[in-house]
């Protein structure tokens, strides 16, 4: 009989063969469970040997087979190649990709009840109540019902058995619906439509490219690759998108965008679905019926059956990479994964990555270029305020400046966002007596304190307390004192400045799911909020036709640390958060509060010089051998004791192996030295562009035998250095 080679979601070193009995059609790609210790464990099919691969075995059988289509050879490809580069078993990766078992098999049922048009023979209030309820609200569940009428389900069945109420079996899991190519669009500048042109040409050839879509803030990326999907819809009638947002905050914002115009929403998947929302999702796309998926980085290890153009939105955005489990970065991942399904990439953003333009200026990608906003709306002028000569008052954090422009925007009638990256009221909490900082057991964390909640928090490990009355290494009463200022804080402060005027905060904090982040969305395009405080949920995506003023409270904080993008992040997160002004009719204008206006990033936001400043990263980065003209990797070592782990990494870092133009820097302590009540150490490995780095640190792991206290982990490319 058939031997099916299995690839199980665990951390195990290789693929196990199971012979497959009779009557079960097994495939390569298909979904199986089979025993593995005392276990039945759900695993992929990597491969079908011939019956000769059996002889002489004494094999297991597979004993279940589910009624999924096969995982494509393109995804299983892509499975390997990611373990290959992340330095990852398979199946972690494999796990990955089945984050919702339950969209293995159909649908769940539920009994709905619905009018028949009979009348009942005896009449009482609670049946009127409920062919009332039945009437209004169709076809719905006896507690549904029952509840809306203010009866008991009793009365339900009643009507259901005298013939008054039919009863019939749905699925719970409904399908998507189906997109709509032919829909009308945006009417294109000729800039606008000469790069969806290029995008449309592309994908009706059905071969592998990638498009850097390079266009300032607001002009019309969305709109033009919105074209290049329904030309992808219009050519393969089996064909799948995939739209990838750094935000869940984005996902929940664009989802209209898309219902306008493709008369459907496309399937969302994002860590904020319940679970039968990620098992539909999941089900529909490795069923192909799924046309159009919309979601944060996780979303590129879906099945697809047909997938034909991935679209990177803000490709630049830190949030694609992910920093526990597998480490990846989804926009290189998606390069690669379109690759192996020939389909298109589109890597969009107005402040593209360093990488991304330095492949483009060497015509790996293609670069579609968008210089201006259509219409009568155009860029904000940029004002540099220096702190040094303007500082706030004493224990307020807006400048004389910035304060005066928000009272001018509010007379006028119009909006002001103040942007602040640090959630809470103050990032760090001391004690005025004995000066002690709060910090999370076991960590060098400090607390945040939210002042709303009354609590301290742990923006890190996720730890909460109550904020203590009295302090925990002396026992002072009431000498806990905030330090610094939180979005709560500011929000204090324009509340104090200006008391008429309708404040809301926007952080993760008070944007807790898809109803609360649509709400204060709304409010704020509807004109129902005056100064709008966010964190970086705010700098990305959204159009506010009447904001005209930006203020970036503390353009500085960025800089700090000793990670290599910061300047480039920095300038990334403070020209996309002043984009949000101006982009109607209204000129708008943006106020960066800094102490360092000399810095490169400041100038080149001042001057409107993304080129110049990149050209400054680029010169700096070459010369040092770092990405992108270099590679990186780092291994992070973790124990229960300093000792513990330092004795193990002067061992390792003796057995990392021999390369040429490879060095290892370290061990040394992570900039988070402890976390979690353990000690980290870390190594960081540069190599030449040309270097397989990913082969050098799987053959450095594979000499090592780490103690069980001891965890390593392993980060190609890092873009984190914590």
């Amino acid at each position: 009989m058939p031997i099916a080679r299995i690839l199980f979601p665990l951390p195990l070193p290789e693929p196990f063969d199971y012979a497959v009995p009779e009557g079960l059609d097994v495939q390569e790609g298909a979904y199986v469970a089979a025993p593995l210790g005392k276990y039945e464990r759900l695993g992929v099919v990597q491969e079908m040997l011939p019956d000769s691969a059996g002889d002489g075995r004494k094999l297991k059988f597979v004993s279940e087979l589910y009624p999924t289509p096969p995982m494509s050879r393109p995804m299983r490809e892509f499975i390997q190649w990611a373990a290959r580069y992340t330095v990852s078993h398979p199946g972690h990766v494999l796990g990955m990709a089945l984050r919702s078992r339950g969209g293995l098999v159909p649908s769940p049922t539920e009994t709905v009840y619905s009018l028949t048009g009979a009348t009942p023979a005896r009449v009482t209030e609670a049946r009127t109540k409920l062919i009332d309820a039945a009437r209004e609200l169709g076809p719905q569940s006896a507690s549904v019902l029952s509840e809306a009428a203010g009866v008991s389900s009793g009365v339900v069945k009643g009507l259901a058995d005298a013939g008054v109420l039919r009863a019939e079996s749905i699925a719970t899991d409904l399908p998507f619906e189906s997109p709509l190519a032919d829909l009308p669009g945006a009417t294109l500048t000729d800039e606008q439509a000469e790069a969806a042109q290029a995008l449309k040409s592309a994908v009706a050839t059905r071969a592998f490219e990638t498009f850097l879509l390079d266009g300032v803030t607001g002009s019309g990326k969305t709109e033009v690759y919105f074209e290049a999907i329904a030309e992808a819809l219009k050519t393969d009638a089996d064909a799948q998108i995939l739209v990838l947002l750094p935000e869940i905050a984005l996902t929940q914002a664009i989802l209209s965008r898309f219902e306008s115009r493709f008369g459907a929403k496309p399937a969302p998947w994002h860590s904020g679905l319940s679970d039968k929302e990620r098992r539909r999702t999941w089900r529909e796309v490795a069923h192909g019926r799924a046309r159009i998926v919309i979601g944060a980085r996780s979303a590129l290890f879906l099945p697809y059956r047909q997938l034909k153009l991935i679209i990177i939105d803000e490709e630049h955005d830190g949030s694609y990479k992910q920093e526990d489990g597998v480490t990846y970065h989804a926009r290189d991942m998606a390069v690669m994964r379109a690759k192996l399904e020939e389909a298109v990439v589109v890597l969009a953003s107005a402040t593209p990555a360093l990488e991304t333009m330095v492949n483009a200026e060497s015509g790996r990608y293609q670069r579609l270029k968008l210089s201006a906003r259509p219409g009568a709306s155009r860029l904000p002028d940029v004002d540099l305020v220096d702190l040094r000569r303007a500082p706030p008052e004493r224990n307020h954090w807006l400048s004389p400046h910035l304060i005066h422009a928000m009272q001018e925007t509010f007379a006028a009638g119009e909006q002001t966002l103040l942007f602040l990256n640090r959630r809470g009221y103050a990032p760090l909490v001391i004690c005025k007596s004995c000066g002690e900082r709060l910090k999370t057991p076991g960590t060098e964390n400090w607390l945040t304190e939210h002042r709303y909640t009354g609590r301290l928090v742990c923006h890190v490990t996720g730890y909460s307390i109550p904020k203590p009355k009295t302090c925990p290494h002396c026992g002072a009463a009431d000498s806990l004192m905030g330090v610094g200022p939180g979005v709560e804080r500011v929000a204090e402060e324009v509340r104090t400045l200006m008391p008429e005027a309708r404040i809301e905060i926007f952080s993760s904090d008070t944007a807790q799911g898809g109803e609360a982040t649509r709400g204060i969305v709304d409010r704020m395009e509807q004109g129902e909020i005056d100064v709008l405080i966010g964190t970086q949920i705010v700098a990305k995506g959204h159009n506010f036709p009447n904001l005209t003023l930006v203020g970036v409270v503390d353009a500085d904080s960025g800089m700090k640390g000793g990670d290599l993008r910061a300047g480039e992040r920095t300038y990334q997160l403070l020209s996309q958060v002043a984009g949000r002004a101006g982009r109607a009719e209204r000129p708008g204008r943006a106020l960066v509060q800094t102490y360092a206006p000399d810095n490169p990033a400041m100038l080149a936001l001042a001057d409107n010089n993304r080129d110049g400043f990149l050209q400054i990263e680029r010169d700096v980065r070459a010369e040092l051998g770092l990405p992108p003209f270099g590679r990186l990797a780092a291994m992070i070592l973790s124990a229960p004791s300093a000792q513990m782990v330092d004795e193990i990494a002067l061992q390792i870092v003796q057995q990392a192996p021999n390369g040429e133009g490879i060095e290892v820097f370290g061990p040394a302590p992570a900039p988070i030295a402890v976390l979690r009540g353990r000690h980290r150490r870390r190594f960081l490995v540069k190599s030449p562009k040309n270097i397989d780095l990913s082969a050098y640190m799987a053959a450095w792991i594979a000499r090592l035998k780490l103690p069980n206290p001891v965890r390593m982990s392993v980060d190609i490319d890092p873009y984190s250095f914590l």
